[in-house]
């Protein structure tokens, strides 16, 4: 495993609350506070002076591909669509606003662009309180924003602005939202200690989860849930048990709560599974494949696991000086960026050995 924390990923050493890794890993968005923490900003930057000690070095390798300060508070999430066209950020102005690349001339080669420009298309109004989570759905037909207002809003991606539906059921702030991945369910999490599952077929509430959530006293910033990408199990943020902190495995099979991904010493913040599956052989009876996920939490650490495996893969204690806020998976599945409330980034690198080999997806 190598571990970078790239010390020129800031924002001006205010918080970073969210981060994404653009599907083709040539760049990554992060989003935070704007100068003078009164506005907010969304930064694109080059992820090759990241992942290359070398190319890090080069003065004519750029690190900011574009800096958009549009939004009129804080940012708290910033998540590319899945074909990587469009960047969605929301944040504390109440706004999503929908980014796309504007190209000049003939493109010249990525490594020689000294920046990039990106226009925001769209201005996406539905929420009365700040927005603290977004997800696009599998193939980009929706997008799920969710509030402190208490409410889910899907948005329909060809017909932007226009809303598809708003899901009210949760009695407290919404701070979480996940697609399975088929775009079947659409899950979100609350400060009202419960994870909510739609179905997208019509929008009903096809299962409330509270028990795993009883005991939570303390609240967090965020809670970002995740599906497992063979959408076997869904994996919640902030649980309780026995007076310790968990992520709870959410079992797709009945919405059972039986297991749980334990050891941190704080709230669990935020969950990402890595979108691609794994295998320790390509063939025979040992072909057994399993998923990764990674959880942060308020404790500052950060924790990889297989669900092959009964005890975490790593676990990085200390990482940062404050509450992990996102986590980012790269979609070749060997790395991931994750963001801190301390203003800071980290790069981790897992190698072929560590996680095992990537299974295709007719196989998964």
């Amino acid at each position: 495993m190598k571990l970078f924390k790239p010390p020129w990923v800031t924002h001006d050493e205010k918080p970073v609350f969210s981060i994404d890794i653009h599907p083709d890993e040539s760049r990554f968005a992060t989003g935070g506070q704007g100068d003078g923490g009164s506005s907010g900003k969304v930064i694109i930057w080059n992820m090759t002076p990241v992942v290359n000690e070398k190319e890090e070095a080069k003065e004519n390798v750029p690190k900011v591909l574009c800096v958009m300060d549009n939004h009129l508070a804080c940012v708290n999430c910033v998540r590319w669509s899945c074909n990587g066209r469009y960047l969605a950020s929301g944040g504390d102005d109440r706004l999503i606003m929908i980014w796309h690349r504007v190209c000049l001339g003939v493109n010249p080669p990525f490594k020689t662009a000294i920046g990039e420009r990106w226009r925001c298309s769209h201005t996406l109004k539905g929420h009365t309180g700040d927005v603290l989570d977004l997800a696009w759905s599998p193939g980009d037909q929706w997008l799920a924003s969710c509030s402190i207002d208490n409410t889910v809003v899907v948005w329909d991606v060809q017909k932007f602005p226009a809303i598809t539906t708003v899901l009210k059921g949760h009695s407290s702030l919404v701070k979480g939202v996940t697609w399975d991945p088929v775009g079947s369910y659409l899950a979100s999490q609350s400060d009202d200690k419960t994870v909510k599952v739609w179905k997208t077929l019509d929008w009903k509430l096809e299962a409330t989860v509270s028990k795993p959530f009883e005991e939570c006293s303390a609240t967090t910033h965020v809670l970002r849930l995740s599906w497992s990408p063979d959408g076997g199990i869904l994996v919640s943020a902030h649980a309780m048990n026995n007076s310790g902190p968990t992520a709870q495995i959410i079992d797709r099979d009945g919405w059972r709560t039986d297991m749980d991904f334990v050891g941190h010493r704080k709230a669990i913040t935020c969950t990402r599974f890595n979108s691609r599956m794994f295998s320790k052989s390509k063939t025979g009876e040992d072909f057994k494949p399993y998923t990764c996920c990674a959880v942060g939490s308020r404790d500052r650490s950060l924790s990889v696991w297989l669900t092959s495996l009964r005890r975490p893969l790593v676990v990085v204690h200390d990482l940062f000086d404050d509450s992990l806020m996102d986590i980012s998976w790269s979609y070749s599945g060997y790395s991931m960026l994750c963001c801190s409330w301390d203003g800071t980034v980290a790069y981790v690198r897992f190698t072929a050995e560590e996680l095992g080999q990537t299974i295709s997806q007719e196989e998964k």
